[in-house]
Parts: C-alpha cells; structure tokens; sequence
C-alpha cells in the first residue's frame, strides 16, 4: 500500500458514508448559530439578564464585528460574490451533473453557509442602519439566530437525505 492509497482509505472520498463528514456538518451548524454576527450568544444571553458591563461588552463585540463584516463587504464584496459564485458553480456542475460525491458534499456544506453570510451581511447592515442597542439588537441578534437555525435544520435534513439517496443508490462499495 502506498501512500496515496493510505490517505484515501483515511480520508474517504465517498463523504455521504464517511462519519467525518456529518462531524464536521454538526460542528459547522452548532457554530454557526452559536456565534450570531461573531458573538457569541451565550454573552448575548448574559447581557440581556444581568445587564451593566455585560451590555457594554457585547455592544462593542457587535459594533466591531458589524464595521468588520461591512467593510469587507463594501471593499472586497464584488470579488467575493463572484468567486462564491463561480466556486459553487463549479462544485454544483461537479456534483450534481459528473456525479462527484465529493463535490456534492462540498455543496451541500457551502451553499447554506454562504445564504448565512448573506444573512449576517444583510443584519450587520440593519444594526448599523437602526443603530440597534438594548431590547433592539437583543431583538435583531435573536431574530438573526433563529433564521440561521432554521436554515441549518434545512440544510441538514436535506443533506441527510441526499446523503441516504446515495449511499442507498450506489451501494456499500459505490458501484
């Protein structure tokens, strides 16, 4: 056996079947709605019961990562929006017309997560324009969580059931 056989039966190509894959799918949406526009929401939480320097803390964290998230999109969003484009294009035609399962999952990763950036651009740009504090951005952070949760719990159950459709379809060898 050499060494591309060993990282090919280490790292399976054929994702659907291979537990890394729904690992890395778990942690990818545990994440994405624990930290609503990088914050995390558990400070969120504990701003809103205790209030005092918690506020503060988590108006700044929001604040910075609001400037952050529409600066980049007002400096480079152009370049990212086609190169996004360009890549889910690619991985969409590979998965989905060639049959690559690899390129499939891959898909199927980053087509929510880039509908999430859209979200949390969309959101970011709402906090500034309100110039959101207290029971408002409380209000905006818990509505922006709640759609990303609901987009991964779609986003999962479509993956899961593409992933069965697969391993079912091409059999526990992939012929």
């Amino acid at each position: 056996m050499d060494l591309t056989d060993a990282l090919f039966e280490l790292i399976d190509m054929r994702s659907f079947s291979n537990l890394w894959f729904w690992i890395a799918l778990a942690v990818m949406w545990s994440s994405a709605s624990h930290y609503v526009l990088g914050v995390p929401y558990d400070l969120v939480l504990r701003a809103r019961r205790s209030g005092g320097e918690a506020v503060n803390d988590m108006e700044d964290l929001v604040r910075i990562n609001v400037n952050r998230l529409l600066y980049i999109g007002r400096m480079s969003g152009l370049w990212l929006a086609g190169i996004t484009c360009f890549m889910l294009t690619g991985l969409g035609l590979l998965g989905f017309i060639y049959w690559v399962e690899f390129a499939q999952a891959l898909f199927l990763l980053l087509a929510p997560m880039t509908v999430v950036g859209l979200l949390s651009l969309n959101t970011a740009r709402l906090i500034q324009i309100e110039s959101a504090s207290g029971d408002a951005l409380y209000k905006r952070l818990f509505r922006h969580r709640i759609t990303v949760q609901l987009i991964g719990m779609v986003s999962i159950f479509v993956t899961a059931m593409w992933g069965m459709y697969t391993n079912l379809a091409l059999g526990p060898l992939g012929i």
